[in-house]
């Protein structure tokens, strides 16, 4: 499946459009993560740990947006959009959410 983030494919044209589609993951950071975290914000420097729930939403949520076009027929999605929010008490979890429109090409 081709991926991305324009309205068209360079080289392709969209022959059907089949629709949006979602992908959607929350995540919770553990107290280990958090505390993690506020030394890194304390002292500088990049936090590991935190980055790599990030990819991991990311991805879960964009395969998730796949299988749902899949579904559909279609063979690439385009217009992705990746937004990243934080919900919960105190911002405790980490929500991913993609869209994007489904199409054949």
């Amino acid at each position: 499946m081709i991926l991305s983030t324009t309205p068209q494919i360079e080289g392709h044209t969209i022959r059907a459009y089949k629709g949006v589609v979602t992908g959607e993951t929350i995540i919770g950071a553990n107290v280990f993560r958090d505390f993690m975290a506020g030394i890194r914000d304390f002292v500088g420097g990049r936090s590991g740990s935190y980055e790599k729930v990030l990819r991991e939403a990311k991805d879960t949520s964009i395969q998730e947006m796949m299988q749902r076009a899949q579904e559909l027929g279609a063979n690439a999605i385009v217009g992705i959009d990746i937004d990243y929010e934080t919900i919960g008490a105190n911002g405790s979890m980490l929500m991913v959410a993609t869209s994007g429109t489904a199409v054949v090409i």
